[in-house]
């Protein structure tokens, strides 16, 4: 019998696709998805460093699961990601009943390490400072079957005061684009039907190989792989947001009209201190031209309340921009020092309770705005690729739940005279109700276009959980995503 595994994961977009990758590996070398309920062989840890409280969240954690391990002889458990990158040996010396440590550029050693660990009996800890195979090339298994993650780029070439991410994941190292090419074209081979590039910085993609209009060449290109519905990216910065970029969103017929474009702030003397290379009115016109390009762009962004030496007048300029800008949505932040970083160490910190009052004003202007904006979805038919976990309301409310074009969450009524969607089918339906963080289609739906996505979901859950295949992502074989 084989031994069973689980990955926990913590943090960005990057991980989550890590953890793909880990699990792929996994699958790969036998090991198999341990059933609920029951204790893994294997615990896999895949973590975050980005917030100050990273490190207490995880010896936590695993304190936890070293009580499950004292119980279970055999049990491993393995530490990766960007905190172990950032403390190396030091959860070993905190927590020595971890068996592996493992950095951010070496995620396809976990096999080998914990081989290696249960036979010497000892914690291995392998941290290399540069990537040693491209995520992308190592197995994956995935948990859609219908929409999956492309990592075109891993790293950073940008230097923001608050963030550790370039010192644990590296300089910017591009994939070169037949390569991404050949990964989609293998996904949707396998049903995918909507695909997000991945990146610290999408849009500075080429830069490894000279090429500035790389990005916009890529989507571009994703438009001519058939059977590719829905094409998304994340994230841009706005330093690096070029017209040809714009253009080339507008003028693919499957990238979709949604931009999340991080803010961080609204005032130019924070952005200075945080070492943004762009200012509000940049950032703006950015917005302008994309909404000239793609009227009904639902825009998405990132701000950071309380950085270090914000005044009252940086907060306001904050508001202003969000004002003016009309964001559909928000991801906000108190800001935390982020051991490491520049930031962390400047002398004027904002009192918490300052930066907590700050905050609250934030999240009811954004409240106030994305609630204005999604009322003007009201009436308007919309395409909803059906979706899984996406409704936790689903079962009490019978409705439905899936992602329209602009990525807007839409609850709806299926229709009661065709066969329910599966999740990776398609429906239309008019939208009869909005909130802030979703929309509600209350008419019965259109019947559903079944799709390969569909198929693929389908095929999925008539394997049996413990046979579930990793899939060799962007080589030459076939393969399905998430």
């Amino acid at each position: 019998m084989s031994r069973t595994y689980e990955v926990r994961t913590y943090g960005c977009q990057m991980n989550v696709h890590d953890s793909e990758r880990l699990a792929g590996l996994l699958e790969d070398a036998g090991y198999s998805r341990v059933p609920a309920g029951e204790a893994p062989d294997v615990v896999v840890f895949n973590t975050c460093a980005v917030r100050e409280n990273a490190d207490n969240r995880l010896y936590g954690n695993l304190g936890h699961v070293a009580s499950v391990k004292a119980a279970k002889p055999g049990m491993q458990i393995a530490v990766g990601g960007c905190l172990a990158q950032k403390d190396r040996a030091e959860i070993v010396r905190k927590a020595p009943y971890v068996d592996v440590v493992f950095g951010t550029h070496n995620v396809g050693s976990l096999p080998v390490l914990l081989e290696r660990a249960r036979v010497e009996q000892e914690a291995q800890v392998e941290i290399l400072e540069a990537l040693d195979v491209f995520p992308s090339t190592l197995p994956a298994r995935r948990e859609s079957a219908y929409a999956a993650w492309v990592a075109i780029a891993v790293g950073c070439n940008n230097t923001c005061t608050f963030c550790i991410v370039p010192a644990l994941r590296g300089k910017e190292k591009d994939r070169r684009p037949g390569d991404i090419l050949r990964e989609i074209e293998t996904l949707v081979a396998d049903g995918v039907l909507e695909v997000t590039l991945l990146g610290q910085n999408v849009n500075s993609y080429g830069v490894e190989f000279g090429d500035k209009l790389a990005f916009g060449k890529l989507l571009r290109a994703c438009g001519d792989v058939e059977g590719l519905e829905r094409v998304r990216f994340t994230s841009p910065h706005p330093a690096s947001f070029t017209d040809d970029v714009i253009a080339a969103m507008a003028e693919t017929s499957n990238v979709m009209p949604q931009l999340h474009m991080p803010l961080q702030s609204g005032s130019d003397e924070v952005l200075r201190r945080m070492r943004r290379s762009y200012r509000a009115e940049r950032y703006l016109g950015i917005i302008e031209r994309v909404r000239a390009a793609m009227p009904d762009a639902a825009i998405t962004t990132d701000i950071i309340v309380g950085f270090p030496g914000e005044t009252e007048a940086d907060f306001a300029a904050t508001l202003d921009v969000v004002r003016e800008a009309r964001f559909a949505s928000a991801f906000t932040f108190q800001y935390s020092k982020r051991p490491g970083t520049p930031a962390a160490d400047y002398p004027d910190q904002v009192p918490p309770q300052v930066v907590t009052e700050r905050y609250g004003r934030l999240v009811s202007l954004l409240e106030e705005i994305s609630w204005d904006e999604a009322k003007k979805q009201v009436g308007r038919e919309v395409e909803v690729l059906v979706a899984t976990g996406e409704g936790k309301k689903d079962a009490v409310t019978r409705r439905l739940s899936g992602r329209a074009r602009d990525n807007r969450l839409v609850h709806f009524v299926p229709s009661p005279d065709a066969p329910e969607p599966r999740p990776g089918d398609i429906v239309r339906t008019t939208i009869t109700y909005a909130a802030p963080h979703h929309l509600v289609a209350d008419g019965p739906a259109s019947v559903p276009r079944r799709t390969r996505g569909g198929d693929a979901w389908e095929a999925a859950q008539a394997r049996p959980a413990d046979t579930s295949r990793a899939v060799s992502l962007g080589m030459p074989s076939l393969g399905a995503p998430a």
